[in-house]
């Protein structure tokens, strides 16, 4: 039973750290620290003392340039105070077998920064984006979600059909090109899937799909299973009185699930 720490970076427009934080601890981490991306530029926090790093949502720099973009660039580029660039200090903590989630603006991160999907084990190479919503609008609803099940992700493991809120205005997976969306396919990186709850299968339907995503993508993971980036919040359902029908009597599987699931690996469990 190893120590589970996870580090949830926050600083220049994310918003989303504290309930993700709190998702973390609820899930069994025995620390969930919020630190501010410049410290780890100061050198005062290191990557390498933490297992699960988490990029939350939020608006990282107005979304100026496109969503995350900006962001993308401080991480491709800097330095830390030690002089190790942060790019390094990234793949090292991938390379120790440790685990990273990116939530909607985060999940904007890891693609553009090309943590994801690493097709081929290409690793820091942009092989899709996330574009405008079909929609032409941000879109704030709730949606169903549906876990692959061939799909190597530790996060979405042995997991029932979701629900869980989206808050986006650039939600829309893009591929490369079609081989690209072909291999996401075949080679089961689509971690989740938009769905519809009465026929439990993946849709293109506005609104139930909320931004025209193809193949109804809402999550993808990399061929480790151990990076998964989604748009939907898990950390906004932490609990029973978040879901909107609670009242009703709805009761679906919080998304707090998938940091249980994160801390279950790293504990080896």
């Amino acid at each position: 039973m190893g120590m589970v720490n996870t580090l949830v970076i926050t600083g220049y427009g994310t918003n989303s750290h504290l309930e993700t934080a709190h998702a973390a601890r609820l899930a069994g981490a025995d620390r969930a620290d919020v630190v501010h991306f410049s410290d780890i530029v100061a050198a005062k926090v290191r990557l390498a003392d933490y297992h699960l790093l988490v990029f939350p949502g939020g608006f990282l720099d107005g979304d100026d340039l496109g969503a995350a973009q900006a962001a993308v660039m401080r991480w491709r580029y800097l330095k830390d105070a030690q002089g190790v660039p942060l790019l390094q200090s990234l793949r090292d903590f991938l390379e120790q077998g440790k685990l990273i989630l990116g939530i909607c603006n985060g999940f904007q991160l890891l693609v553009k920064l090309g943590v994801l999907p690493a097709l081929g084990g290409m690793r820091f190479e942009r092989q899709v984006t996330l574009g405008h919503n079909d929609s032409a609008r941000y879109e704030d609803r709730w949606v169903h979600l549906l876990p692959n099940a061939k799909s190597p992700c530790v996060f979405t493991k042995d997991m029932p059909m979701l629900c869980m809120p989206v808050r986006h205005g650039e939600g829309k997976l893009v591929p490369r090109d079609e081989e690209c969306l072909r291999r996401l396919e075949s080679e089961n990186l689509i971690a989740l899937q938009y769905a519809d709850p009465e026929t439990k299968q993946p849709t293109q339907e506005y609104p139930l799909n909320p931004n025209g995503a193809a193949l109804a993508i809402a999550g993808l993971t990399d061929p480790t299973g151990r990076v998964l980036g989604l748009m939907p919040h898990p950390e906004a359902f932490h609990h029973v009185t978040n879901h909107p029908a609670w009242t009703r009597g709805e009761l679906d599987p919080p998304g707090t699930l998938l940091f249980v699931n994160a801390v279950r690996y790293l504990r080896g469990q």
